[in-house]
This record gives C-alpha cells, structure tokens and sequence, in this order.
C-alpha cells in the first residue's frame, strides 16, 4: 500500500475557527469595490450578503419564496477587510406560521495562510413565505416538506 504524495489536509487544520460540523451558507471575499478608501468593507455590503445567507435556509424550510420582514439583530463584532474570506452560517431559530426566523453568524479568514479566523458579525433576521403574488401563505408542515 502507497501513501498518496498529496494526502488530503485535516479538515480541523483547514476550518481552524470556523464553526464545527457545520457547512457555511455562503463564502464571499468582498472586492476593492465593497470598501472605503482605507480598506474597510462597507457595513451594507456585509448586511446584504447576510440577508441572502439568512435567505437560503428560510427558502428551503418555506419550500418557496420568501421575504425579509425584520432584521431583528445586528452586531458588527469586528472590521472587515479587502481580502477576507468571509464565511455565512445559518440556522432556522423559530418557525410561525408564516414566518421564519435565522440567526447568522460571519467568520473572516485573514492571513490564511496562518488560519487567523475572527466572528466579524452576527444577525438574526425574519422572513415571511409568500405566493406568487407576494403575499403571506402558511409555512409548510415539516411532514409536508419530508413526504411523510
């Protein structure tokens, strides 16, 4: 038996920071163009990208299209820079009727070449399921959604 010449890095060593056994929502590294002069990305562009991440799970559990309706929370823990690799994390916190409500949580990748990862943010934001012509319907059961 062989040792492969590239073996596959340690999932540990490669997520140092990152949330563990969970999958972002969304990876992004914001461009000159989401900065100010000094580099700093702009508090908008961030909140955008967090309203798609929310977005994505919330679409999934209403098994449709959905609506932001609040954003509940805001916190920017930390700046964010030209060149970090942000990571998304969503989870579903609350489930109403037509609602559903998802926390977000943002991590930066700098230097990542050294694995330095910092919470830059974190939001909870709610979304209502809506029919085609955009008004509220009722978020589907659970049973619904898995064929049950």
């Amino acid at each position: 038996m062989t040792t492969p010449q590239n073996p596959v890095p340690n999932v540990n060593t490669v997520n140092r920071g990152l949330p563990a056994g969970k999958m972002p929502e969304l990876r992004m590294m914001p461009a000159p163009s989401d900065a100010n002069v000094y580099g700093d990305v702009f508090g908008g562009w961030i909140m955008a990208q967090v309203d798609i991440a929310g977005s994505l799970p919330a679409t999934r559990r209403a098994n449709g299209r959905v609506a932001t309706i609040a954003v509940n929370s805001f916190v920017f823990k930390n700046p964010v820079f030209v060149g970090d690799l942000l990571s998304f994390y969503a989870d579903i916190v609350k489930v109403g009727n037509t609602s559903i409500t998802v926390q977000v949580e943002v991590y930066a990748e700098r230097n990542r070449l050294q694995t330095n990862t910092v919470k830059v943010t974190e939001a909870t934001l709610t979304y209502v399921a809506t029919d085609s012509d955009r008004k509220p319907r009722k978020v589907p059961s659970i049973e619904t959604l898995i064929g049950a």
